[in-house]
């Protein structure tokens, strides 16, 4: 179990592992996934993706992975950006990766980005294996975090980066109220209605709440492994960006 704050939110109230559960969910929202993700973000995501990458720029990472790459939008503006010699996409959604192969072959990328299935707390890659590694909005959907972060620290080289961005709840009112009506009125309602899947976004604004977040995270980052942590609040805090770098 992990060793953080964090209460076990599951998609659906079933006795199945959050794992499968959340694999379930994303082969079931997939098709509506982009749509309704910029929809919700009111299309900052894409804004809140170049800053991340922007931290990688210097570090000029050739090997890189993109973890819960989801419908591969992370990977495409990261290969655009750095253009790194491999970029590899693991999902445990299929259903997910698939419309980002899609994507890469209409951009007439394929072979330049890879999508693979993996479980991020059970990764089979050697030791010291990538550069760089980023998660967007994904990581509070892993089983164990703790295991996802050590898994992460582990197929990094030492000098590598990782970049997280995670949506997050704002601290300071007026955001904090503001955000409360969006997550808990706005997102579900949405949601059911362009993806089908009421339990989908009824599960994301909990994820959210549940995760934690900002010192808490820096501690786990910490705890894995990683050396220096940088916590970066975007957009009032609505959404974090954490930098962590391996000794």
């Amino acid at each position: 179990m992990s060793h953080y704050p964090q209460e076990e939110i599951k998609p659906y109230n079933t006795e199945e592992k959050k794992a499968k559960q959340v694999e379930k969910m994303f082969d079931n929202i997939a098709p509506a996934y982009d749509k309704l993700n910029h929809l919700l973000s009111l299309g900052i995501d894409k804004g809140w993706r170049k800053k991340a990458i922007q931290h990688l720029q210097s570090l000029r990472p050739q090997r890189i992975l993109d973890v819960a790459t989801g419908t591969g939008d992370f990977a495409i503006q990261a290969y655009r950006a750095l253009a790194p010699i491999e970029l590899l996409g693991i999902d445990i959604s299929e259903g997910m990766m698939e419309v980002g192969r899609k994507k890469v072959k209409e951009l007439g990328w394929e072979g330049r980005i890879l999508f693979s299935k993996e479980d991020a707390t059970a990764l089979s890659f050697p030791n010291d294996r990538f550069d760089a590694i980023t998660v967007a909005f994904g990581i509070r959907n892993f089983e164990q975090l703790d295991l996802g972060l050590r898994e992460m620290c582990r197929v990094l080289r030492s000098g590598g980066r990782l970049v997280i961005l995670e949506l997050t709840v704002p601290e300071k009112a007026p955001m904090k109220q503001l955000y409360s009506l969006y997550s808990r009125i706005f997102i579900p309602t949405v949601g059911k209605l362009l993806s089908k899947d009421k339990s989908a976004y009824t599960y994301l604004p909990q994820s959210i709440q549940a995760f934690p977040q900002g010192a808490v995270m820096a501690t786990a980052l910490k705890q894995a492994g990683f050396q220096s942590v940088e916590i970066k609040p975007l957009t009032f805090g609505v959404c974090t960006l954490y930098i962590a770098t391996k000794a």
